[in-house]
């Protein structure tokens, strides 16, 4: 049994490290968008748009690409059931990869929309995926460690990928080739985990881990099988899954803003692009040190300690995003890259949560993936509005009335972690 014991371990690491390594992948495909944004603005202008004009358009195929994402998300968790975990992580892989170099190849906001939108609907495939794999590969007590790990891959993984291309924009690859490189990485590490990534313990003749004997769903074991029609019914009048779906919105739509307008507002501060892109690179990094800490403290703290650590996450997201919006820092340009990691620093650990372990909690392995899906949807769904409209607030009101609004944004959100964080206490003191 030891030596079994120690033959799953190794199979779930390698697991947590193919599924990490794949999701680091999907942002290669992801942030070259936000990084090489200043450049195809630059061409828009050169052909003849105002630069305003450009920048709200571009604003545009960010918002419409990510309301594809967020309404594909919807439905993802039932697709994953019907294909599998690992099937579907792949599939998305390979689609992005194809509508990447797509968007290497054409023009036009037009074009430039149709071939965002199909990137995105493939990348919505990664994330509920990876939650329908680790559900199956790990036991509900070490939810929050392996998906605090997971969780790396979208921090350290648009870091990283930040890091990389912008060292490539430095040495003169312009933004074809930027995606260009984007597609192959990718398109790489999918061929990694086509051989070597697992859809569960099975497959290597071993048991699953238990399951949360806890989640909405355990209510209805008498029936073996529920159809995803009611697993949705369960999930959609469960009073705190929907208090973590308005938890996504806030939270999904602050941190997409930050994605995909930070390297253009570093360039408007006055660093030259390579270096703009390259600063771009610390919200996502201390979203990961975030990530890291929050993920550890979750399955040692219990649920109260992670309705507490959202609380004050997002009490302190509001107050640095008003200090963003107001302070004059007169000639001085790197206290905004300070205040915009230590936003990513109290944010981005408390949103791991909410699509991932809190997902699996809620779900179990019979509804993990449609739980996550229509968490991180309706996330997205916020998130749309972190492209065209935050760039016709940035015009209008400039950045300063952009980051007072997120923090009004963040306040609201704080708001509804409080009445979460007083619903689990009644949970609990019932269950004690």
């Amino acid at each position: 049994m030891q030596q079994t014991s120690k033959r799953l371990f190794r199979w779930q690491s390698l697991t947590l490290v193919l599924m990490a390594v794949g999701y680091c992948g999907y942002y290669f495909c992801r942030s070259n968008f936000s990084l090489v944004l200043p450049h195809i603005i630059q061409e828009m202008v050169r052909e003849g748009s105002s630069l305003e004009d450009a920048k709200v358009r571009l604003g545009y195929v960010a918002s419409i690409s990510v309301l594809g994402y967020a309404l594909a998300k919807l439905f993802n968790g039932v697709l994953s059931e019907m294909l599998g975990g690992r099937k579907g992580f792949l599939i998305g892989m390979i689609g992005s990869v194809f509508f990447t170099l797509l968007f290497s190849f054409g023009g036009g906001i037009p074009f430039f929309t149709l071939t965002a939108l199909g990137n995105r609907l493939f990348q919505s495939m990664g994330w509920v995926n990876m939650v329908k794999v680790s559900s199956r590969w790990f036991s509900y007590s070490t939810y929050g460690t392996a998906m605090g790990i997971l969780s790396l891959s979208y921090m350290f993984g648009d870091a990283v990928a930040r890091k990389t291309l912008s060292y490539f924009i430095g040495i003169g690859f312009d933004w074809r080739e930027i995606y260009i490189l984007s597609a192959v990485i990718l398109g790489a590490l999918c061929v990694l985990c086509f051989f070597f990534l697992k859809e569960s313990p099975v497959d290597i003749g071993e048991q699953e881990p238990p399951d949360n004997s806890s989640n909405l769903l355990e209510t209805h074991s008498d029936k073996k099988e529920l159809s995803s029609k009611e697993i949705f019914k369960i999930l959609l009048t469960n009073k705190t899954f929907l208090v973590i779906c308005g938890l996504s919105l806030g939270c999904t739509l602050v941190r997409e803003v930050f994605n995909t307008w930070t390297t253009l507002y570093f360039a408007e501060l006055g660093f030259d692009h390579v270096a703009a892109a390259a600063h771009s690179a610390w919200f996502p990094l201390f979203g990961g040190i975030s990530v890291v800490l929050a993920g550890f403290a979750s399955d040692r703290l219990g649920t109260n300690g992670r309705a507490s650590i959202i609380v004050y996450g997002l009490l302190l997201t509001s107050v640095f995003l008003v200090l963003l919006g107001a302070l004059d820092f007169g000639s001085s340009t790197y206290w905004q890259v300070i205040l915009i990691a230590l936003i990513a620093f109290v944010l981005i650990g408390p949103y791991s949560y909410l699509a991932g372990a809190m997902a699996m909690d809620l779900g179990g392995k019979k509804g993990s993936t449609l739980a996550c899906g229509l968490i991180d949807g309706v996330g997205y769904l916020g998130g749309f509005l972190a492209g065209g409209s935050i760039a016709k607030i940035s015009v209008e009101f400039g950045w300063s009335g952009a980051f007072f609004s997120l923090a009004g944004i963040a306040f609201l959100s704080f708001l509804s972690a409080v009445y979460y964080m007083f619903e689990q206490k009644k949970i609990v003191s019932v269950v004690v």
